[in-house]
Order: C-alpha cells, then structure tokens, then sequence
C-alpha cells in the first residue's frame, strides 16, 4: 500500500523557527537517504496527524510532495509532544524502488479462539512479537503481516520460520536461532490459582507461589518468684 503526503521546502532552521511553524500549525521535518543532500520540509499538522493515526502509514510507502515534485520515501521517527496531541518533528527517508529495503511490519494475529491450546486446554496466547523486521523490494512492501494460530496446541511456541511471509518478502532477525513469535500459557490440571503451566521456548514448568510462613510467637520465659 502506498500514501501521498504534501510537503514545503523550509528555508529557516533552528528552534525559534520551528516553534513558529508549530504555532501556524505546520510540522519541521527532514527527507534524508540517497544521493540527494537532506532536505529540510515542513508538513500541515492535521493532514500528518491523521496520516499517523493509520497502521499502514507507518510501514508503507510513502510518496512526497515537495513543492510539486515527488519523492518515494519511510516514515523513520515521528517526536510528539510531552502531553499534547501535538507532532513536533518527523523524519522521512528517501528509498529507490530498485533496491531492497528494511523496514519493521506490524504482525496481526488471527484464529487464537480456535487452536486447539486454547480451545481445548483453557490455555491463552501470548504474544512475544508485536513486529517483524522484513527486507524487500518497495512494490513488496506489506502494510502488516498476518500470523494464524489455528494449529497452535502447546507442545512448542511458533517461531518466525513459521511464519508465511507475502511473496518477495524475507524476515531479517540479528543474532542466531529462530525467534519465538507466540507461546501459550496454559493452567494445569488440578493446579491452585498460584500454579500456572506455561510452555514456552523452554521445557513446560510448573511454577508455584509460595506464601511467607507466619512467624511463631516468641516464647515467655518463666518468671522467677
């Protein structure tokens, strides 16, 4: 999926200047990547605000307008304001739709009513990634990434290989192994409320809370008469 957004060119830099496009209800940015210089832009707060508001606009891509001319380009880093609804910087990097890219896709989670660890065992999934750090081409770029977990029983957590991933799309993850996407938590059997069985990347646990034992009350020495 991609999004158009409308953009100036800023000639002013510096804090004071910014403060001013904020009170007249534009946003600094900066358009940076490429073989272009960075370019210092300015946005309408309320045409970015609800740009922002859409998932998609996060992982899609984006086609500029800079004073009529188009750029292709990924929302990097948005900075908004302590406690208002208020955006006060964004930054944007120009892509080539020739070359691959990187960029984090939200994950979205179907069918956990129906896997049999859930429906069956009375257990709950839990999500340990929320994102998935994908390489592709621009054109490849899916707005999120669907996980079904209609076969998930509890025996073993889904990791990333796992997953189906849209055509052209490649998962990138640092370090070695396979990262665990979701595991389940289940109650055991006959278990109290202090014990929970949780499977996981692990071996199955049980896991109990233990209570404090009550201090016995110090012992009253005779008195001597």
């Amino acid at each position: 999926m991609q999004f158009e957004i409308n953009a100036n060119k800023r000639d002013v830099q510096g804090s004071s200047a910014s403060r001013r496009l904020r009170r007249a209800g534009r946003v600094p940015g900066i358009l940076y990547g490429g073989p272009a210089a960075p370019l210092m832009v300015d946005f309408d707060h309320n045409e970015l605000y609800q740009a922002l508001r859409k998932e998609a606009f996060h992982a899609s891509v984006i086609n500029m307008n800079v004073d009529g001319a188009k750029e292709m380009c990924l929302l990097r880093d948005v900075q908004m304001h302590a406690y208002k609804l208020q955006i006060k910087h964004v930054d944007f990097q120009r892509i080539d739709a020739t070359h691959a890219i990187h960029q984090k896709v939200p994950l979205h989670f179907i069918n956990a009513d129906i896997a049999p660890a859930v429906k069956l065992h009375g257990g709950m999934i839990q999500h340990v990634m929320n994102e998935l750090d994908v390489k592709c081409l621009p054109k490849d770029l899916p707005e999120f990434i669907e996980v079904d977990l209609k076969d998930i029983d509890g025996s073993h957590p889904l990791h990333v290989s796992e997953i189906k991933l849209p055509a052209g799309v490649e998962a990138v993850h640092h370090g070695e192994g396979d990262p665990v996407v979701a595991a389940v938590v289940v109650r055991g059997a006959g278990a109290s409320s202090d014990e929970i069985v949780e499977t996981g990347p692990v071996e199955t646990q049980v896991i109990t809370e233990k209570k404090p034992a009550t201090a016995a009350a110090p012992e009253k020495k005779a008195e001597k008469k």
